[in-house]
């Protein structure tokens, strides 16, 4: 793709402002510390942390994965349990089993350094693969997340949805011109960081300044080269579909109780949260709640003795999910089924469950009920 001059001094001009900006205002976040910040597994493990989920939250995670699992080879060697323990919280479980696939296709240990043996792992796509090459390796490898599509269309004027075919080749090409004259600069005498700090700073840009909403345009190093911010349209930027129309689910689970045990059940593999564990439920497909009639058709009996325990609200992706959990006496053991478990609180603790049921194993800690 032919380049005017125009283009090309403004490629240069954004970098010269960005890596300097984001050296004096980078976050000091953990793994970007050294020696984690050149370490690739500690960089995968952050990025892979950070889909979908706020820094404030990552934080605590990554710390204590990297005390448990500091390794690659201790990824790999780990009890599938540990791994959902340590992921607990998170959501989309399935990131956590590919970062533990990847691991074991690392034979010898070592994290491979090139972008195409980095995109061929489990669960990588062409963003995470060039964060890590770019950040761990300083290789001149562009990177193309939320934060980024929001600062390039912002800058460069695209009027097009990002995730249009033309659109987005257009904005991948240009984080690839900007990377790599990040790495001209900073040889010989430039940062040696380059490329590691160029795409940071494209990222930490958009978190901090090139915002969703209520930009700090005043703020912004590079806001007289951005073609939003000079003809007064930063809203406009980027032009993305409307959400997708929000479904309301509702479900009722339920806390049964025999002996000072409780019944927990594990989720089968192929679907969501797969191998959590979590408290027998239904979903209420827009009936009343009776939950003395929905035991009955769970469980086979209908309880003496049922209270409400909590309420719990959460939300995934488009559907916004209301749980209501009671709190049931079973006359007796339930006859066993496979994947399930009777443990007293104490053991529950050890197993790793969905946000909403580890919220209402933490509400029945709290809870007393009638003997």
């Amino acid at each position: 793709m032919k380049q005017s001059k125009g283009n090309t001094d403004k490629v240069q001009a954004i970098v010269k402002a960005l890596i300097p900006w984001y050296l004096k205002n980078a976050r000091d976040l953990p793994w970007r510390r050294e020696p984690h910040c050149k370490d690739p597994y500690c960089v995968y493990v952050s990025e892979i942390m950070l889909q979908q989920t706020q820094v404030k939250t990552v934080i605590p995670y990554w710390e204590r994965w990297m005390r448990e699992l500091p390794t690659v080879a201790s990824l790999a060697k780990a009890k599938p349990e540990k791994i959902h323990k340590l992921w607990e919280g998170l959501g989309y479980y399935t990131r956590v089993r590919n970062m533990q696939k990847a691991a074991q296709q690392i034979v010898s240990c070592k994290f491979p350094e090139t972008f195409d043996e980095v995109l061929a792992l489990p669960g990588i796509g062409r963003y995470t693969a060039g964060a890590i090459c770019s950040i761990a390796f300083n290789q001149s490898i562009p990177i193309l997340d939320g934060n980024v599509i929001r600062v390039l269309t912002r800058v460069f004027g695209i009027k097009e949805n990002p995730r249009e075919k033309n659109a987005n080749a257009r904005l991948w090409d240009l984080a690839e011109r900007l990377v790599v004259h990040a790495a001209g600069l900073a040889a010989p005498k430039r940062s040696e960081g380059g490329c590691s700090h160029f795409n940071q700073s494209l990222m930490e840009l958009g978190a901090l300044v090139c915002t969703p909403r209520d930009p700090k345009c005043d703020a912004c190093p590079v806001s007289k080269h951005s073609f939003a911010f000079q003809h007064q349209r930063v809203s406009e930027f980027p032009n993305l579909d409307k959400r997708p129309i929000v479904t309301v689910r509702r479900f009722a689970a339920f806390v049964v109780e025999s002996s000072g045990k409780f019944l927990v059940r594990q989720r089968p593999a192929g679907v969501v949260n797969a191998h959590l564990w979590e408290f027998p439920n239904a979903e209420l497909n827009g009936s009343p709640v009776n939950p003395s009639a929905t035991m009955k058709e769970l469980f086979g009996f209908t309880p003496k003795y049922v209270k409400s325990l909590c309420t719990i609200k959460h939300s995934i992706t488009r559907y916004r999910m209301t749980v209501e959990a009671f709190y049931a006496k079973a006359p007796n053991r339930l006859q066993r089924e496979p994947q399930t478990k009777w443990l007293p609180i104490s053991e529950l603790h050890k197993l790793s469950f969905p946000s909403a049921h580890k919220r209402i194993l933490q509400s029945l800690q709290t809870t007393r009920f009638e003997p």
